[in-house]
């Protein structure tokens, strides 16, 4: 039922598409609201028809078989109707029109009936069903059209021969329907299968005498058959003289021959015109032929030798099979005008029969030498002249800009030639005359060609033309196969066959089968018809089986050529030819052939200029040969060289003048200019709109809904969106689509700047309008530099420089896409507008049921994966989200149900999935509605009901995924366990290593021993029975695949026990322990992962392979768990074992390292560096271990070095696989990487030696390793900063640090300065406020302050050390007393910053408790800054300018002296507003009154003194300070 819905969903499509192009709103609305009816009607339709189709399976072929007893009822009653002159034709039809239709259903008949026979042969029931009803189907189209065509000839005998012809396919078909019943009640039977195969035969003669009663089919009969009649005299064995002279029997020939393909020519034009034009056009032909063939008997009987005779004999058979091809060709093409391969084939069958009937007179005539060169290209120029009569078809593969190359090849080879010509005709040279004559006229062809192929590319580039498409298989293709196998055949069973003939006609047979065998293959992945694809393949295993039959008897001929052998060779023909008789007939189903071209008005006003210059070169050339010619007879003719010099300069004009238009007329770039222009408008618009925004003047359109703007704005951003890339391709490489896919995009943009300025007309806060204006804005002017680069790159795929280009702007463009969708998104869901979700909802199901464009990258398993894997919980969450989540899981069902083991899984998958949208789209409904009105219970019970049936949809889905393939699903279930069983495990090291992990009560390791092998060993079972279960039914892996679980959950909670009975005061082999349980759970994850890769694949795939690779870990690494566990409690050995186990799991983290799998996530190279930290630790400790060989430094050893190992080599990879690393660089941290690891791991062997048999010397022999990994490590190092590049900073280094923190610091202050200005001043006096959140903001700052101090101190230290290595700073002060504070240099400086920044600190926190005023925080915040501003000083005096060092802690520096000052505005402001709201609590009593104010003029009076003692204290400090600086920072201490 799927391809009924195809033309509905196209419908609602393209009606979208044009809702935002529609200037009139009520129109629009209309159309829109319009669409999503019929959107939603047709999915009722589809489910409703499923329903429909499961529950009336069976009684289709009954159905089938009373529709066509109906139909031959009908046809009976024609035939009165026409016996009484009664039968009239129906409105619309005529003649030509019936007759096409009569041609097309006749395939369509045919089609059906191979497909009911392929289905009948293998007994399936349901399918055979649905081809009998194609069948009834296409009867039904067939008994409409022979009514037609009987209705609308005049001819009595013709009309009763029709409706005769009609009945009896109804009467046979009716036959072979119940035969089919009656084969299906019985499947395999030989004798209803023969019985079956001979009444399709019936039906099949029946089809042919149908349409063979066709007006015009009739004379194109008789003309094959009197080519047919005529080539009998070919037989014969000897050829009589005529009596003729040879010169007469030439003359005759030639004339003849000229006549011949004359009238092939005038088949091929009478072919576009009527049925009466081709019936006389092919009674010609067949006189001519006839006529050609006696002269050419005549030529055979003169000839000299029996050789020459043999010659000219093989020649005509080739002509006569050539002339037969020609006629069938338009036999084909009259039935089904409208074809364009048909219009191709006919074309090249006249133009082989020009160039057969050139092979043979350039054997058999005696010209001067050169003339029967002209001869040949005149007429090779005849048969090309058709193609530019009426380009509307592709002529050959070529893109435009091949034709470009094409022309100008062919013009250079061109214009040697006729240079040739005219030299070697003045100088006689005629054999290279000749020459040149001939390389012309194939340069002419080559000419013609290009130039009919850019005019039809130029025609259909125009955005109102169409192109043609192709269909899904060429019938051309499979009809030459036919006829190439059925030849080869003949050939075969031929008594005079010799033995290599033999072998070349199976080799024709093979390279034809498999041409066909692939193109079956082709078009059943192209197809989504089931049942098609289904026949496409069962018919190219008959072809295969049956060739491969022949192919075998051919071999035993081969080896005994005698008549036994040959018997059965002639037996093995008959079912090939049988088989690929059906194929032929199935593949000319009219559903499969090619739509034609349609091309415009302004089209073929744009391929004007190009045909008719290609025309005239061609006239100007016939002129130039024709006039060379006589000139190569005679070169002494002054006249007939001016002749020829004229013709020769229009030939080069006319080339000149066609490069010229194709040159300036390329496709697309017209569509462009003008694509450009408008969006240059819409820019203007925008902007306009823009300022009109900020000078408050944009007047809100009322005449519209902000909903309908949404609408109108989504729609047109959506379209947009689906152009990008057919844009980008038709730029890239089809330059015939660019002009379509530019008009397209460019026609949405001017709905999208209305919608957006009435958008913005509506919207009151004009930050938001800016918003919306400037992602508008930014969309069009990506959009416009992306049709910069598209015209540039103009479909040329030669223009390589410009494909960058082109990507980086198609990237930009998707970027403004997204942005302004999402803006868009956000705005509708917040106003609760979910019609444009529910409309991708329903866009995604009906987008499931189409064709996937491409093949299936992978395999059902794949797809099985990533649907499994879009959670339920996430489509429980935001309608936005909900709706892109199932538009994912609707793209990956349509792939699913692809490569599904069956048709009925893979409707079933889409089924539900279809399901499951309806669901999504009721839910997001319900969200919209309760969004508007929040406090609607009963919509908010809605919401809960339709949530819970997502749920319930989601699990059906996975069900019937699930029931896809259940071993999978179970493998991914299983999977997905194990990675929660690992994240256990890694939580129980980390508790474990912290010494928190705990024995319960008094139990002992011993109690958990045995569990623990027992549970092992149970595992390795499991692991035997899942790698067995990949190759068994799906049933018997997921049961290994749930068992393998179930004893891992159990082994892990073992082993924990086991571990923790161990005790808190051993936790090195704890941690020993769970990593051994650890590693066993991965191994298996792993063992699953592949298990489910390689499920039903071949023993010799790639993943079966992987397959065992993982169970060999498997049990590596349970043997290990199990050493592990017997060694625990043994002293002198647990060292020991556990170094061996870390040993191993080195090595199989090193494979994984060394594989070619990219990693899950990448890293920085600062990250990278961090984790090479720990190997430089780690090989201490190994060393220390080597020399003491105490089994607690080992095992301690063990643990650190499998951590460090395994960090080192996790990051080293995440890091080199950055997209930003280049390659070289990423190949040389993989190779020192894997240096390092490899390094170690020797270290860790010669340790593990040295336990075994300690001795002195290879002891001494430890240092050597170490170096060598230390060496390694410095590698790895120097790689990282190669990935950094030039921006690289050592993540340890104090600058670095003392930067990073001022950095933070400077941003901790900004925050609590703004904090400061927000808050209100304190309304009672001496109180503490508790209310202000002010606290965290300040202690933030402080704590933030206080490291970025301390990270200065050390950087100062590190520049100090720079400082001292250049000589600019005594290491040791000379004087101590002179420099004072500065004796130190930068890190007294840096200590000072800490102090001030220690008072800042103090005086916030007593500021946030309301001990301390603001004054204090000021003074505080000026001290940082002063202090700072001296550290920048001191740096300046002593180091370079260009020292990137104190280039960046000046940069941080500053920074914080500017928070601070920010602070100190934002505390003074503060302080301001405090004086003005000071609340005063007046008493109101008299006495105490006047108190209060003596109290406050004292406290006046007590401040002013304090006060200028405060100032007389700060110059005396300054003053001593100042005697201590240095002479060089006196002049600037001043100007602080």
């Amino acid at each position: 039922f799927s391809d009924d819905f195809t033309p509905g969903a196209k419908m609602v499509t393209a009606s979208k598409a044009a809702v935002p192009t529609i200037s009139d709103q009520a129109s629009a609305m209309q159309l829109s609201q319009c669409a999503k009816n019929l959107a939603s009607a047709l999915a009722e339709l589809r489910t409703a028809s499923q329903k429909a189709q499961e529950a009336c399976g069976p009684l289709e072929i009954d159905n089938a078989l009373s529709t066509v007893r109906d139909l031959e009822k009908e046809i009976q009653e024609a035939k009165a109707s026409a016996e009484e002159g009664k039968l009239k034709p129906l409105p619309g039809e005529t003649l030509e029109k019936c007759s096409q239709d009569l041609g097309n259903s006749t395939k369509a008949v045919s089609s059906a009936i191979a497909q009911l026979l392929s289905e009948a042969t293998q007994g399936n029931e349901n399918y055979t069903g649905m081809a009998a009803r194609d069948v009834a189907q296409a009867l039904k189209s067939l008994a409409s059209a022979a009514r037609g065509v009987a209705a609308t000839t005049d001819d009595s005998a013709a009309r009763s021969a029709i409706l005769d012809c009609a009945g009896d396919v109804m009467d046979k078909s009716s036959n072979l329907i119940e035969e089919t019943k009656r084969a299906i009640a019985k499947p395999g039977a030989a004798e209803s299968q023969q019985r079956l195969a001979q009444v399709a035969k019936a039906v099949s003669q029946a089809l042919n005498r149908c349409v063979n009663c066709l007006p015009g089919q009739r004379d194109v009969d008789n003309a094959i058959r009197t080519v047919g009649e005529a080539s009998k005299s070919l037989l014969a064995d000897s050829f009589p003289s005529s009596g003729k002279s040879f010169q007469e029997v030439q003359a005759h020939l030639n004339e003849v021959a000229a006549g011949l393909n004359q009238s092939a020519n005038e088949v091929v034009q009478s072919s576009r015109g009527t049925t009466q034009d081709l019936a006389r056009a092919t009674s010609k032909f067949g006189q001519e032929f006839s006529n050609f063939l006696e002269a050419g008997v005549d030529m055979a009987g003169t000839s000299q030798s029996k050789e020459d005779q043999t010659q000219v004999v093989s020649n005509l058979k080739t002509i006569s099979m050539s002339s037969s091809k020609l006629l069938l060709a338009a036999k084909a093409l009259s039935t089904d005008p409208s074809s364009p391969n048909l219009k191709n084939q006919l074309a090249a069958a006249a133009r082989a029969v020009t160039d057969t009937i050139n092979q043979l007179i350039t054997m058999c005539t005696q010209q001067a030498p050169g003339q029967k060169e002209c001869d040949n290209a005149l007429r090779e120029l005849e048969s090309v002249k058709g193609m530019l009569e009426n380009p509307t078809e592709a002529i050959t593969e070529l893109s435009y800009f091949d034709c470009i190359d094409s022309v100008m090849e062919n013009s250079k080879v061109l214009g040697e030639s006729m240079a040739g010509i005219s030299h070697n005709a003045k100088n006689s040279n005629l054999p290279e005359f000749g020459d040149s004559v001939s390389t012309g006229s194939r340069a002419l062809c080559g000419l013609t060609e290009a130039a009919a192929q850019a005019a039809y590319l130029l025609g259909v580039s125009d955005p109102n033309s169409t192109a043609g498409q192709k269909g899904l298989v060429d019938p051309a293709q499979f009809a030459r196969a036919n006829q190439s196998i059925q030849m080869a055949c003949q050939n075969l069973v031929d008594p005079a066959c010799t033995q290599s003939q033999v072998l070349s006609a199976a080799t024709i047979v093979a390279k034809h089968t498999s041409a066909l065998c692939n193109a079956c293959r082709l078009a059943s992945s192209k197809t989504p018809n089931p049942i098609a694809k289904r026949q496409f393949v069962q018919s190219a295993k008959e072809v295969a089986n049956t060739t491969a039959n022949l192919v075998k008897s051919i071999k035993a001929l081969d080896g005994a050529f005698n008549q036994a052998n040959r018997e059965k060779c002639k037996a093995a023909t008959g079912p090939l030819i049988e088989a690929v008789d059906n194929l032929t007939a199935f593949a000319s189903n009219p559903e499969f052939a090619s739509i034609p071209a349609q091309i415009s008005p302004e089209g073929l006003a744009a391929m004007e200029p190009i045909v008719a210059a290609a025309k005239t070169m061609l006239e100007s050339s016939t002129g130039l040969i024709q006039t060379a010619r006589s000139l190569a007879v005679n070169p002494k003719d002054p006249p007939k060289w001016s002749v020829l010099a004229g013709h020769s300069r229009t030939v080069s004009d006319s080339i000149k003048k066609l490069i010229t238009n194709m040159r300036e007329k390329a496709p697309g770039q017209r569509e462009c200019d003008d694509a450009i222009e408008a969006l240059n408008g819409c820019i203007r618009e925008v902007d306009q709109a823009s300022l009109a925004a900020i000078s408050q003047h944009l007047t809100p359109r009322e005449d519209i809904s902000m909903e309908t703007l949404h609408e109108q704005m989504a729609a047109s951003v959506h379209e947009i969106s689906n152009l990008i890339d057919p844009v980008a391709v038709a730029a890239r490489s089809e330059a015939s689509q660019l002009g379509h896919k530019v008009s397209q995009m460019a026609s949405y943009f001017e709905p999208l700047i209305m919608g957006a300025i009435g958008t913005a007309s509506k919207i009151l806060n004009s930050q938001q309008q800016m918003a919306v204006l400037d992602q508008t804005k930014t969309l069009t002017e990506s959009a416009l530099q992306m049709l910069y680069t598209a015209k540039e790159a103009g479909g040329n795929p030669k223009a390589a420089h410009m494909h960058e280009a082109l990507e980086e702007s198609v990237q930009m463009m998707k970027e403004a896409v997204d942005d302004l969708g999402a803006t868009l998104s956000e705005a509708a869901s917040a106003a609760g507008a979910v019609g444009g979700m529910v409309d991708s909802i329903n866009d995604s199901i009906n987008k499931m049921e189409d064709t996937p464009m491409q093949e299936p990258e992978g395999t059902f398993v794949d797809y099985q994966t990533t649907m499994s894997n879009t959670n339920p919980d996430d489509l429980g969450g935001l309608a936005n989200e909900l709706t892109n989540e199932f538009g994912n899981l609707a793209n990956e069902a349509k792939y699913a149900a692809v490569t599904a083991e069956n048709h009925e899984i893979g409707s079933h998958i889409k089924k539900q999935v279809g399901e499951l949208g309806f669901t999504c789209t009721s839910l997001v409904t319900k969200a919209g509605a309760l969004q508007c009105s929040p406090n609607d219970t009963f919509t908010k019970k809605e919401l809960i009901e339709s949530a819970r049936k997502v749920s319930e949809k989601v699990s059906h889905v996975l069900a019937s995924l699930q029931a896809g393939n259940r071993g999978t699903q179970a493998c991914i279930t299983a999977a997905s366990a194990v990675s929660g069983i690992i994240a256990d495990l890694d939580t129980t090291i980390m508790f474990a290593t912290a010494g928190t992990l705990n024995r319960e009560n008094a139990e002992t390791f011993a109690d958990h021993r045995e569990c623990i092998l027992k549970t092992a060993k149970a595992l390795v079972e499991d692991t035997k029975l899942l790698v067995a279960g990949a190759g068994a039914s799906q049933e018997r892996l997921a049961q290994a695949a749930q068992s393998s679980v179930s004893t891992i959950t159990k082994l892990a909670d073992v082993v924990k026990l086991g571990a923790a009975s161990l005790g808190s005061e051993d936790p090195e082999t704890q941690v020993v322990l769970i990593n051994a349980v650890k590693d066993v759970a991965k191994a298996l994850g792993n063992l699953i992962s592949a298990t489910k890769a390689a499920a039903g694949k071949p023993h010799d795939d790639p993943s079966m392979l992987q397959l065992k690779n993982s169970a060999k870990v498997m049990v590596t690494n349970v043997t290990s768990l199990l050493k592990t566990v017997k060694a625990v409690e043994d002293e002198a050995t647990k060292g020991t074992r556990a170094l061996e186990a870390t040993i191993e799991h080195i090595k199989q983290e090193l494979a994984v390292f060394n594989s070619a799998d990219p990693p899950a996530k990448t890293t920085t190279p600062e990250e990278f560096i961090r984790m090479t930290k720990g190997i430089t630790m780690a090989t201490a400790k190994a060393v220390a271990a080597g020399n003491s060989c105490r089994q607690e430094d080992i095992i301690a050893t063990a643990n650190l070095s499998r951590r460090a190992i395994a960090e080192m080599l996790h990051s080293c990879k995440q890091a080199a696989y950055h997209p930003e690393v280049s390659k070289d660089v990423q190949m040389r941290a993989l190779r020192y990487g894997k240096e390092c690891a490899s390094g170690y791991l020797g270290l860790l062997e010669h340790v593990l030696v040295i336990i075994m048999k300690p001795s002195h010397d290879l002891k001494q022999q430890l240092a050597s390793y170490s170096k060598q990994v230390a060496g390694s490590v410095t590698e790895l190092i120097q790689a990282a900063e190669a990935m950094k590049g030039t921006e690289w900073v050592d993540p340890e280094d104090p600058t670095v640090i003392a930067e990073n923190e001022l950095l933070g610091a400077a941003a901790a202050i900004e925050a609590a300065a703004k904090k400061l200005e927000q808050l209100r001043p304190r309304t009672k006096p001496k109180e503490a406020d508790e209310s202000l959140n002010f606290e965290e903001q300040i202690l933030e700052a402080a704590k933030s302050i206080a490291a970025a101090t301390s990270a200065l101190v050390k950087a100062a230290s590190a520049a100090q050390r720079e400082l001292v290595a250049q000589g600019k700073v005594g290491a040791i002060p000379a004087n101590a007393v002179d420099d004072g504070q500065w004796s130190q240099g930068l890190i007294s400086a840096a200590r000072m910053v800490a102090a001030a920044t220690n008072n800042l600190c103090e005086a916030a926190n007593s500021a946030v408790q309301g001990h301390a005023s603001e004054e204090k925080l000021i003074s505080s915040a000026k001290q940082v800054a002063a202090s700072t501003a001296q550290l920048l000083v001191a740096c300046k005096v002593k180091a370079d300018q260009d020292s990137q060092t104190m280039k960046r802690l000046q940069a941080a520096g500053n920074a914080v002296k500017r928070a601070s000052d920010n602070l100190v505005k934002a505390a003074q402001k503060a302080a301001f507003e405090e004086q003005d709201d000071q609340a005063v609590v007046v008493k109101s009593k008299m006495v105490g009154g006047i108190a209060q104010i003596i109290a406050a003029q004292e406290e006046m009076l007590r401040k002013e003194r304090e006060l200028e003692e405060a100032r007389k204290k700060l110059a005396m400090i300054r003053q001593q300070q100042y005697k201590f600086l240095p002479s060089e920072l006196r002049e600037d201490g001043q100007e602080q």
